[in-house]
């Protein structure tokens, strides 16, 4: 059985992400829960934009605002 997209950020669980945006900002953090939507809940969060640079404690992304996700 082959393996799906989703099944790779499951084992990122507790793991750096980097998490890329529709509107341009990438977001990197600690994974810390995700659902069948790629709905993602991050932890120590930095957000970059094109000039700026913000840092969170934890956030929510809904999945359909995410063009990629990836383990770092």
């Amino acid at each position: 059985m082959s393996e799906r997209p989703i099944d790779a950020l499951d084992r990122a669980k507790g793991k750096k992400v980097l998490v890329k945006l529709k509107n341009s900002q990438e977001v990197t953090g600690t994974l810390r829960a995700l659902d069948l939507h790629l709905n993602l809940w991050l932890e120590d969060v930095e957000i970059q934009g094109k000039e700026t640079k913000k840092k969170f404690r934890i956030i929510l992304i809904r999945g359909d605002n995410i063009l990629y996700a990836s383990p770092v």
